[in-house]
């Protein structure tokens, strides 16, 4: 996507019904184009923002909350990396890392996919 600047202010300023219009396609298109198997998640994702921004009074306000969702969700993924790399320490360097990731893919390969009833 070609992101214009000055367009999408332009449009928010002078149009701001047409500037959400076009946010949500801009959003949905993003969206659409990555693999099927992260949809469901950038879309929970979209939700969550979608629901920060409703619940903010203001723009600055959302702006405030979404970075905080952002800062934490990257304190996680720095968490998730120090844990592996003391586990990758703990085993010997990249041989011990290759077999941490031949036991993560064994694990998940055998996991069991429980069915649920649907409602009726």
């Amino acid at each position: 996507m070609n992101f214009d600047w000055d367009t999408w202010s332009a449009l928010a300023r002078d149009d701001p019904e047409a500037f959400e219009r076009r946010r949500v396609e801009a959003v949905e298109e993003l969206i659409g184009s990555a693999p099927p198997e992260m949809q469901q998640r950038l879309r929970g994702l979209q939700f969550r923002i979608d629901m920060e921004r409703q619940r903010s009074s203001t723009p600055m306000g959302a702006c405030v909350r979404i970075n905080r969702m952002m800062w934490e969700s990257f304190g996680e993924l720095r968490d998730s990396l120090d844990t592996l790399r003391q586990e990758i320490a703990g085993t010997r360097g990249i041989a011990g890392m290759r077999q941490h990731i031949a036991r993560a893919a064994t694990a998940t390969q055998d996991a069991k996919v429980l069915p649920f009833p649907q409602p009726r």
